[in-house]
Order: C-alpha cells, then structure tokens, then sequence
C-alpha cells in the first residue's frame, strides 16, 4: 500500500491544538478592548458583516429573542451559548479569507466589540481569560449538553 504525505510534527500538532472549554479551559494569555476590536473589525470583518454586525447576509448583532419566531435572527447575541466558544471559533475560522491570522490580544478585542454590539458587555469593556470565561450570554440555557449534564 502507498504511504501519503508525512507524520505531522509535534508542532505543528501543537499550533493547531486551540481546544478552549466552555468553561474558559485552555483561553490563551492576552487581552483587548471593545475600541481595540472595533478597530480591528473595521478592517478584517466589516467586509463580510457590515459596519455594525447587521449585514443581513451574515449578521453578528440583533435578534435577541427571536429563536422562537418563524424566522429566527442567529447571531451572537441571539444563538451563541458561550462567549468561550465564540473565542474558539473566531480565532479557529476567522477572518474568513485569512483564518487563524488574527493574535490573541485581536481576537479577544474583536470578541469583546462582537459582544459590545449585542449588549452583552459594555461599550469600553476589556475582556482576557478570566473575564470572558464568567460573560452570561443571552442564549446560555438556549442549549441541551447532554454530554456535561452532570455539570449543572
């Protein structure tokens, strides 16, 4: 049988090793500030999102409250469970043509703007490990874990 490629190496195993719990588990050092975010949006994601997360196509803000109606509005403030997951996967997925070229400090500023825009925390707030792991989001209890059931 032909062998293809190569065994990965433990580095670049360990660069794509970003697993960030729930619980905040595993959030990089680092920080950044709802201004620092709105920022960094302007350049890396008011293209696809629009210039206050409301671009219909893929809003990031608004709909609060409407998982319920015939024609729910999925956003951040809306969807999401955890903030810890939306760090996840901005930092995994995003900018969308450059994934994984945001650093730390922009991905935590570019959250907290995300955040700043739904009303989830405040207009100048700053977010690191240990506070975006305690942010409530809206849709916390939106969600059945069966799998950490036993955590509650």
């Amino acid at each position: 049988m032909a062998q293809h490629g190569r065994l990965a190496t433990a580095e670049e195993i360990a660069a794509w090793n970003l697993n960030i719990g729930r619980d905040g588990r595993n959030l990089p050092t680092g920080n950044g500030s709802v201004p620092e975010g709105r920022e960094v949006y302007a350049v890396r994601c008011a293209h696809c999102h629009g210039d206050d997360g409301q671009d219909a196509r893929l809003p990031l803000a608004g709909g609060i409250g409407s998982l319920r109606n015939d024609v729910p509005l999925k956003t951040v403030g809306s969807y999401w469970p955890y903030a810890t997951t939306l760090f996840d996967y901005t930092r995994r997925a995003m900018p969308y043509d450059s994934p994984k070229s945001l650093s730390d400090n922009e991905v935590y500023a570019v959250v907290a703007y995300m955040l700043a825009l739904n009303g989830i925390v405040a207009d100048n707030a700053s977010l690191d490990a240990a506070s975006l792991s305690v942010v409530r989001m809206p849709n916390r209890d939106g969600f059945i874990d069966r799998w950490h059931e036993s955590d509650r």
